[in-house]
């Protein structure tokens, strides 16, 4: 169940990273749902890391957004370097 919660998680942070995050996406929107995506598993995994979640507790929404827009913004960075050159 967890993982599931993560997932649907993820799918509204990817939304709203690209709210957040406004601008061309090298990927598109489908890249960014699925980076919101990844965001929100970081986000567990480092809560659950430092101790912020207890086992079995999903992400929060804000966690989430903020881990997906870091992940975001370095494959703006990694994509946009690979385009130029």
């Amino acid at each position: 169940m967890d993982i599931l919660t993560t997932l649907i998680i993820g799918l509204i942070v990817g939304a709203l990273a690209k709210l957040v995050m406004p601008g061309k996406d090298p990927g598109g929107f489908i890249i960014t749902i699925l980076l919101g995506v990844a965001g929100a598993f970081v986000a567990g995994w480092l809560g659950h890391a430092f101790g912020w979640y207890k086992a079995g507790e999903s992400p929060g929404i804000i966690m989430s957004v903020i881990g997906a827009v870091i992940l975001l913004a370095i494959y703006r960075l990694v994509i946009g370097r690979r385009r130029t050159v």
